[in-house]
């Protein structure tokens, strides 16, 4: 039996329709007579969650980062479980199966992965669909291949997937972490390889916007008179002129007005000192990629990426265009016999520009897009041999079809022939110049100008700077005599750069290389495929909107970021917001598709990225915010916490900072702070003792602390006022390592001295002494810890049971940073002795 595993249901249908029949119906799956079709929604399988991985990754600690798997695990998405075992059912009985996944890598890789899981050892085919019609579909199964050849594209979809998970599992805890020791409580900073570097992009325009400094300039146009007719042309001042910016714009109007007095005195003879007629050729345009038919689409009718990539699939699955999600622009030669049929029923789709332009169509004539060398899994997309009534489709579908058809028959029309002219003129030692074209044939053109004149129109109020006319200019030549007629001076602005839309952020998304800050990594970087795929860059944009990192603004639905974007590309290193190393990984996933690297090579240099990334995320710098600031570090906020003896306030900053305040009516006491660090200076608190020499002695001389410094005088306001701003200063000052160690060292004594008496012993000095060794054995042990007993002194690490010398003990694992120590009772800690 051959088994056909498609990637969704409806291919699942429609190959199953190509079929020899009878079609009988199973549940989740199709017989015919040649094999049985069953299907997969997407990818059924999910990678695992780091919790997954380990329990104690479901807290959120920067000392566990970075989370790197040994041997990566996927598990079946709960909503799958029945296809998948119907999938599995099926793969067992056949004899020989046909990956029917969409022809990228993605769709390479959610079949494969599949098969993988299953340790399939069964004969594997490879059917690639760039179109679901019948003809097609046929054609398609008539020429399977071995599905072996595309191991190198799975790879490329696995490294990928595991780039984004590394990525964004780790640094998306790493800096939330941060981001919440600031008092950032709520925020949860979602970190990607993709998505950081695009949010980025919004984030640097929208600040040159805010820094841009408009600089008024003047332009002077001046007409004159050739015995052929009359023409404009700009003045271009010497770049040695006074009143010149850096990019030779006039910026000081009392010499333009100068000028144009100078320019209106006799004589007004001038010379043509310069005339070329050049002509040129424009070729067609090349039919559509996913992305640029989302730009062109945002552009003509205001549509968002997801519409565009939605209603493109729609198309498809109704047979009526090929493949949406492909990256390429070119066709097969081998489809170039279609064009007859597909142009006669574009003359029939019920459209009338479409049936009027069809007339112009030469279906012999081959343009640049034919080139089977540019053709990898998928093509352009482009209509099918299927008929299409435009009438009964809703406008989104009307208005694409229209896009693809027009590009489509563009092909078959000449290229645009025209005269470019340039001419320079020569008067009162100054130089004017003036450029434009004279069409020859439209060609291809004559399609695109109502919308090119509809643009113009839109766009009037724009800054028109080129001295260049759409107008014929007249017949001239070198040293033909010219008479100045009149000038006139017109003031204009420097703009500052547009804002983002969804459409021109795809394209820069696409075009990457015009943003990255290395230069010499952009000269690298310019024919590389951009950042993200055709599938992902409109899902990207649409989730950073969805998680309020940007927000729309106006008509014209402009991107703007919001705080908590600045916040997180302020606390980022250049390495994540900048796409320079997003770009190369980028060339590096397409290059491995083709057999350069591997994926072994490819994940360690990302498990690299990532250990550094998370090491830069302790000294991320963030806006702290909250009504706490911690008076010693400033970079974290006090927060209540419950501890063995009440509330006590500690810098969530810890263990960087170790500022701590007790509750007072549920606020930090800063001025019982202040007293208690004041005493323990004029005491000679003993700062040198550790916390874990204390933990483990029970009497013995305690090492004093040097001379102490005199405490600061302290001027308090009256009760209920918050500390001044000295306060502040001067409570910073008394919050020193040395000081903070002896205050720890006082209240561990004290807690000690209170603590009553175990059962075992007659006093505490008799209590055996535990050596340090075990714990530090345990602490380099791998052993998971029992997450049931939460270390109730630092409330970061768990309790786990050690066997030391004298007996077994409970010790936190968060040692040496914490030296708790507990009894064992029975296989569990004495808490309560």
């Amino acid at each position: 039996m051959r088994l056909y595993i498609a990637e969704k249901p409806s291919m699942g249908r429609e190959i199953a329709k190509c079929l020899k029949g009878p079609v009988r119906r199973g549940d989740g799956y199709l017989e015919t007579g040649e094999g049985v079709v069953t299907w997969l929604f997407g990818h059924i399988l999910r990678q695992a969650e780091p919790d997954e991985y380990d329990p104690k990754y479901k807290r959120w600690r920067a000392e566990d980062l970075p989370i790197i798997p040994q041997q990566w695990k996927l598990f079946v998405d709960k909503s799958c479980e029945k296809q998948f075992a119907i999938v599995k059912g099926l793969i067992e009985r056949c004899d020989e199966i046909v990956h029917g996944g969409d022809p990228d890598r993605e769709g390479q890789l959610l079949v494969d992965e599949v098969l993988d899981y299953l340790g399939n050892k069964k004969p594997v085919k490879r059917i690639l669909l760039n179109a679901l019609d019948e003809a097609s579909i046929k054609k398609a199964n008539a020429n399977l291949r071995e599905n072996s050849e595309f191991f190198n594209l799975k790879q490329s979809a696995l490294a990928r997937a595991r780039a984004d998970w590394l990525i964004g599992m780790n640094l998306s805890r790493a800096y939330t972490l941060a981001a919440r020791r600031a008092g950032h409580d709520k925020l949860v900073l979602p970190i990607g390889r993709v998505k950081t570097p695009t949010l980025s992009l919004v984030v640097r325009r929208e600040r040159e916007i805010e820094n841009f400094k408009p600089v008024d300039y003047y332009t002077i146009k001046a007409e004159f008179a050739h015995e052929n007719g009359c023409f404009a042309a700009q003045w271009k001042p010497k770049d040695t002129m006074a009143g010149l910016d850096s990019e030779n714009r006039l910026i000081d109007k009392s010499i333009a007005e100068q000028k144009l007095a100078e320019f209106q005195q006799e004589p007004r003879e001038g010379v043509i000192s310069a005339y070329q007629k050049t002509k040129k050729q424009e070729p067609q345009p090349l039919p559509f990629s996913l992305s640029s038919l989302q730009v062109l689409a945002g552009k003509m009718f205001g549509y968002a990426p997801q519409v565009v990539l939605d209603t493109a699939q729609k198309l498809y699955e109704k047979k009526l265009t090929t493949y949406p999600r492909s990256d390429c622009e070119y066709l097969p030669t081998n489809q170039f016999g279609d064009a007859t049929k597909i142009i006669t029923n574009l003359a029939q789709a019920g459209d009338e520009r479409l049936a009027g332009w069809t007339n112009g169509v030469d279906t012999k004539c081959k343009s640049r897009a034919w080139n089977d060398k540019k053709i990898s899994a998928h093509h352009a997309i482009i209509p099918t041999t299927v008929k299409a009534n435009m009438q009964t489709m809703t406008t989104e579908e009307r208005n694409l079809y229209f896009l693809i058809a027009r590009g489509y028959m563009a092909q078959f029309y000449p290229v645009h022939l025209y005269d470019q002219t340039k001419v320079e003129v020569t008067y009162k030692d100054e130089l004017f110049t003036a450029s434009g074209r004279t069409e020859r044939d439209l060609g291809w053109k004559i399609m695109y100008q109502a919308a090119k004149k509809k643009s113009a129109d839109e766009d009037n109020d724009s800054d028109n700077e080129s001295d260049e006319s759409d107008g014929t200019l007249p017949v001239m030549k070198k040293k033909d005599n010219v008479t100045y007629e009149k000038g006139d001076i017109t003031q204009r602005a420097t703009k500052p750069p547009v804002r983002f839309t969804e459409s021109t952020l795809l394209a820069g998304m696409k075009e990457i290389h015009k943003y990255v800050k290395n230069p010499e990594a952009k000269k690298q970087l310019k024919d590389v495929y951009g950042i993200g795929t055709e599938a992902t860059r409109a899902t990207i944009i649409e989730d950073l909107v969805k998680r309020k990192f940007m927000q729309k603004q106006g008509k014209k639905k402009y991107l703007v970021p919001t705080p908590a974007a600045y916040l997180l590309v302020d606390a980022l290193p250049d390495e994540m917001t900048y796409p320079d190393s997003t770009a190369i990984w980028e060339d590096k996933l397409h290059s491995m598709s083709e057999g350069d690297g591997t994926l072994e090579e490819f994940l360690q240099g990302q498990i690299e990225f990532t250990k550094k990334l998370c090491g830069k995320a302790g000294n991320a710098q963030m806006e702290v915010t909250g009504e706490n600031v911690c008076p010693r570090c400033h970079s974290g906020v006090l927060t209540q916490r419950k501890g063995k003896n009440g509330l006590f306030w500690g810098c969530s900053n810890y263990p960087k900072c170790r500022m701590t305040c007790n509750d007072k009516d549920g606020k930090p006491d800063f001025e019982d702070a202040k007293a208690r660090m004041a005493r323990s200076f004029r005491n000679s608190a003993p700062a040198a003792v550790s916390a874990s020499q204390l933990a483990r002695q029970s009497g013995g001389v305690v090492r004093t602390a040097p001379t102490p410094r005199p405490a600061p005088t302290m001027a308090y306001a009256q009760t209920g006022a918050g500390p001044s701003a000295q306060d502040m200063a001067d409570l910073n000052s008394l919050f020193a390592a040395a000081d903070y160690e002896a205050q720890m060292a006082a209240d561990m004594a004290s807690y000690e001295a209170s603590r009553p008496a175990p059962r075992q012993w007659q006093n505490w000095g008799d209590k055996p002494k535990y050596s340090a060794s075990p714990m530090e054995k345990a602490a380099k042990e791998s052993k998971t810890a029992d997450d049931k007993y939460l270390c109730p002194k630092c409330r970061e690490g768990h309790l786990r049971l050690i066997r030391g010398k004298n007996g077994a003990f409970w010790g936190c694992t968060n040692y040496p940073r914490c030296t708790a120590t507990f009894d064992d009772s029975k296989g569990m800690p004495l808490l309560d002795s």
